[in-house]
């Protein structure tokens, strides 16, 4: 038997700068290689390399880019920018935005296969129309600004994700086709390169004040910082011609990956959850092009955080398209297969890069549709050695990650048969935090029992003093009680204590005193919560051990579920025909309620509607506790 205690151990540690810590920037500017004569991928000129890509991949994004011959190449008009501070919309904009950088990387690739010209014209007109364009961040973003949301200033160019993400596009239509955009003109090139400078390469060196660097107060930061950082990288490594300055923005963007890496947990989870993996360990991963540009003398993938940033994702793993989603990540996620088996393959993990091979026999062939060349290149130069390897489905029979505090356990090991459970202790402070300290979620044969929601589609209010008023971020549509009519509230200081993990060989046990993360209104001494997987029933068993100081209305226990709801028997309730919940029927009354799904992130997911299964305790005792057993129906 083991039992493992959660303790956050980062905040007693020094920096681990393993980026910086043991390389100067002398030392850097001696190991970088010139812009001239860095090559980390082919250009349009090396057909051997292109002809190498799987003819289904190329021909792929041909088909692809043959639809954009001709095509508009649309601008963003002021009122569709407003949009977000007058009705909080922010999807019509980034639509817009997005759209453009899809069609020119797949244009640009394109032209790199096909190589007779066909496309320059078009590429040409989306070069001009993105640095035309005013601003290429999200308008979500323009609080950065110190004029504020609403329009962007253009006196003072910011760097958020997509102005980042932009920049890098440019800088790698650039590399890749090279004077080949001469013959349309050789100012397409100059004009390319002065908007990135000015967007990105230069407020970016001459600013420390970008809260996503890490350099200022705000110590916090997230995906973020490696997602930004990696697109800067790519831009300065490419066009920057001044060695001195290239240097030290590449010593700045060390600086800034190491803030990130600094404050993340040992066990390499992201409090983000797994849906922010991708710009997050993965986004770090991408800055792999340090590695490349220093002829390997920048490589921190042997590092054991580095290891378990990456493992992150398959630990997380339910079965096909679901993961654990925390915070606002969703249930379903399809992670880069490319960049999953890449990673592994980096770091020597047989299971993430079988789990790699596997999310790429499942989407088939590599098709365009990415906006990012960074991604898109290795993606392409792996694809045959993919396409061969070893598939495997990392179903682990247990997780414990001590410093996000998640469980996670299957009643049959190494198998999607069966049951899956996972629950969570944390903060109410979190990334994409929703008020959910003790949540727990069942799965059953790989398949939705007992669910956390996610996150609606982003408006303005998803990250304003309004993000509590949404209900899918409040405790009451979470798997948690209500306790005196008073939810969960936001905040450092809601926190889950007393946590213990526990694991044999039959039962894994998790338990958490989660009364801390409600406002002192609740009126909760103590709030000991422990989950338990049975896998010899196998069941899922919760149980629930409270003392209030005052007792002022019952305690709703709600559980959120996919699947139909049937209350009619006392003490048992089916969900969806296949599964019972049993309780004793004199401590807690059930009674359900249809949630329709209007959001269409939502309804991706879950269809049109869900149910809240309220289990409501009978008395008026200040301590008491009750039990509530989840199995198969028989």
């Amino acid at each position: 038997m083991k039992i493992l205690a959660a303790f956050l151990i980062v905040a007693s540690q020094g920096p681990r700068n393993l980026l910086t810590g043991g390389l100067s920037e002398q030392s850097l500017a001696a190991a970088l290689i010139p812009v001239a004569q860095w090559h980390p991928y082919p250009t349009i000129q090396d057909r051997a390399e292109w002809q190498g890509v799987p003819q289904e991949i190329r021909a792929g994004f041909i088909r692809e880019a043959q639809q954009y011959l001709g095509t508009t190449w649309e601008r963003i008009p002021a009122t569709v920018t407003l949009q977000y501070i007058r009705s909080g919309n922010r999807s019509n904009y980034d639509a817009l935005n997005t759209r453009q950088r899809e069609k020119l990387a797949t244009l640009v690739f394109a032209e790199v296969f096909e190589n007779q010209g066909r496309f320059l014209d078009e590429i040409a007109d989306g070069i001009w129309a993105i640095c035309e364009q005013t601003y290429w961040g999200s308008t979500a973003h323009l609080g950065m600004q110190r004029a504020g949301t609403g329009l962007p200033d253009v006196t003072e160019p910011i760097v958020d994700l997509f102005a980042a993400e932009t920049g890098a596009l440019l800088a790698w239509t650039d590399y890749l086709l090279g004077d080949r955009l001469d013959e349309v003109s050789p100012l397409i090139r100059k004009r390319m390169r002065a908007e990135v400078d000015r967007r990105v390469l230069t407020p970016a060196l001459q600013r420390d004040d970008f809260w996503w660097m890490g350099f200022g107060e705000r110590k916090n930061i997230n995906n973020w910082n490696p997602w930004i950082n990696s697109n800067w990288l790519a831009a300065v490594l490419l066009l920057e011609a001044d060695p001195p300055r290239r240097t030290g923005s590449v010593y700045k963007i060390m600086r800034s990956l190491d803030n990130f890496i600094n404050i993340y947990p040992d066990d390499g989870a992201s409090d983000e959850g797994p849906g922010y993996w991708g710009r997050a360990g993965a986004s770090l991963f991408d800055n792999q092009l340090l590695r490349s540009a220093t002829n390997g003398t920048i490589d921190i993938y042997r590092a054991p955080l580095v290891r378990s940033m990456g493992q992150y994702i398959y630990r997380v793993y339910i079965k096909d398209q679901y993961f654990i989603p925390m915070g606002d990540a969703s249930a379903k996620l399809t992670p880069d297969a490319e960049l999953v088996y890449q990673y592994g393959k980096r770091i020597g993990d047989p299971v993430m890069q079988g789990f790699g091979a596997l999310l790429a026999q499942r989407r088939g062939p590599y098709r365009p549709g990415s906006s990012s060349p960074g991604r898109i290149l290795p993606a392409l130069f792996v694809a045959r050695e993919i396409a061969t390897a070893q598939a495997a489905e990392p179903l682990l029979g247990s997780v414990w990650l001590a410093d996000l505090q998640l469980m996670a356990a299957r009643s049959t090991p190494n198998s999607g048969v069966g049951l899956y459970v996972a629950a969570w202790g944390g903060h109410n402070a979190q990334s994409h935090n929703h008020n959910d300290v003790g949540n727990f979620i069942v799965y059953g044969d790989g398949k939705p029992v007992l669910i956390d929601l996610g996150v609606e589609t982003y408006s303005a209010k998803t990250f304003s003093s309004q993000r509590y008023e949404i209900w899918t971020m409040q405790s009451a549509y979470h798997n948690l009680p209500t306790i005196n009519g008073v939810l969960q509230a936001a905040g450092r200081e809601f926190q889950a204590k007393n946590l213990s993990f526990n694991e044999t060989a039959n039962r894994v046990t998790f338990s958490a005193d989660i009364a801390s993360a409600y406002p002192a209104a609740a009126a909760v001494q103590r709030w000991q919560r422990r989950v338990t997987l049975d896998r010899k029933a196998p069941a899922l068993e919760l149980e629930d051990k409270y003392e209030l100081k005052q007792w002022k209305e019952p305690v709703r226990l709600n559980l959120m579920t996919p699947l139909s709801v049937d209350t009619s028997k006392p003490g048992a309730v089916h969900l969806g025909g296949r599964y019972v919940l049993t309780f004793d029927a004199h401590e807690l009354h059930a009674a359900a309620e249809a949630i329709p799904i209007t959001d269409e992130h939502l309804r991706s997911v879950w269809g049109d509607r869900v149910e809240r299964l309220v289990l409501t305790t009978q008395g008026t005792a200040l301590r008491g506790s009750y039990r509530v057993m989840l199995r198969e129906a028989k």
